[in-house]
């Protein structure tokens, strides 16, 4: 087998559709896309239009709420992957692990609203976490193992940027 031998199977790379092209190409003059019309021309915006009539987002009524910009948003690391970073010696066990330590061992891409262990595996290493949350099974592992587990300060930094940013806005209303 040779390189310049090598190609695809029959169909698998089909042509692009070039739209335009001439009336014996099948997709000339109109382009595939009708005669006339809104729709026929660029800058086309209708999604939810419904010609004039009430559209359904606006006569349905609103309902509910989101809890949304509070949430939290974790970094999950279970104890199997910290025990392969130790392995590979990107983490060192007797120094305590925290959320900078595993993004610097690249374990987690980003730290977020902070570190969650989970369970699932048996921890091997003598391990001292401080992270922002740990699944009872995770602490239980580590615990037997000889480690200890640290939980920080519980909320997103987030929620407490808008909570301070609302108690700002309230105050300032009062003067």
């Amino acid at each position: 087998m040779k390189l310049n031998g090598i190609s695809d199977n029959a169909g698998a790379t089909p042509s692009r559709k070039r739209v335009g092209r001439g009336i014996g190409s099948g997709t000339g003059k109109t382009g595939g896309r009708g005669v006339k019309g809104q729709k026929s021309r660029s800058g086309v915006s209708i999604n939810g239009f419904e010609g004039g009539q009430m559209p359904i987002y606006r006569r349905l009524p609103k309902r509910g709420f989101s809890n949304a910009m509070f949430t939290s948003d974790f970094n999950e690391v279970s104890i199997a992957r910290l025990e392969k970073a130790v392995e590979a010696k990107k983490i060192d066990a007797q120094k305590p692990i925290t959320a900078e330590v595993l993004k610097e061992a690249g374990v987690i891409r980003r730290v977020r609203d902070g570190v969650r262990v989970l369970g699932g595996s048996e921890a091997k290493s003598k391990f001292t976490l401080e992270v922002a949350g740990a699944s009872k099974g995770a602490i239980a592992a580590v615990e037997k193992a000889g480690g200890t587990v640290k939980v920080l300060e519980s909320g997103s930094a987030k929620a407490a940027e808008v909570a301070a940013a609302q108690a700002a806005k309230s105050a300032a209303k009062k003067k």
